[in-house]
């Protein structure tokens, strides 16, 4: 086995524990095997950049199946809270809603404008990551919900920061951390 090959491998593994999470959660209840596969599949997601960054092997293209094992993953979660915790997606509707609009928006400005996904990987991304593993092991762990709102806020503010950086980049890049670093690669861009 290639060293260079281990970030590819633990975005694949990422892409794997999806289902699994989900199929965990068809009979409408998990267990600690639920939140095991979780933190693995999050533990990915963290080591896959870091490795791929030392290895000097962060391709686009791995950039951007990173992006997509987190939003399959994330696409499982979801449903599993759906099938697990059903009033917790009632009562936390408008917030849901109102998120995932702007995170939709994301997706059709960039797809307009470069006609491929965003795949930033910011710094509030970074932050709304984590808010997110409070939230999932909040609510699997132990039935609390309070942290939810934190992950909905961030998510908020991360999407009109990512938004605004497709806006104002004149071509898509990835790994650009916040908006003064879009700013700044803007600047570079534009005088080429």
């Amino acid at each position: 086995m290639k060293l260079a090959n281990i970030p590819w491998m633990l975005v694949g593994l990422r892409f794997a524990i999806a289902p699994l999470l989900l199929l965990e959660a068809l009979d409408g209840k998990t267990d600690v095997g639920f939140l095991i596969g979780y933190v693995i599949a999050v533990l990915s997601d963290i080591f896959d950049g870091i490795i791929a960054r030392k290895l000097k092997v962060s391709t686009v293209e791995l950039r951007q199946a990173d992006s997509w094992a987190d939003i399959s993953l994330y696409l499982c979660v979801a449903v599993s809270t759906w099938l697990v915790y059903p009033t917790v997606i009632l009562v936390f509707q408008t917030p849901f809603l109102v998120a995932i609009t702007f995170q939709l928006m994301l997706f059709i400005v960039s797809l307009i404008k470069f006609g491929k996904f965003p795949s930033f990987h910011t710094y509030t991304a970074k932050v709304w990551g984590i808010s997110l593993v409070v939230a999932v092991v909040g609510l699997f762990g132990y039935g609390w919900t309070a942290a939810i709102w934190g992950a909905i806020g961030l998510c908020l503010i991360n999407s009109i920061e990512e938004i605004i950086m497709t806006l104002i980049l004149p071509e898509w890049a990835h790994d650009v951390l916040s908006l003064a670093h879009a700013l700044k690669l803007r600047e570079q861009l534009l005088k080429k």
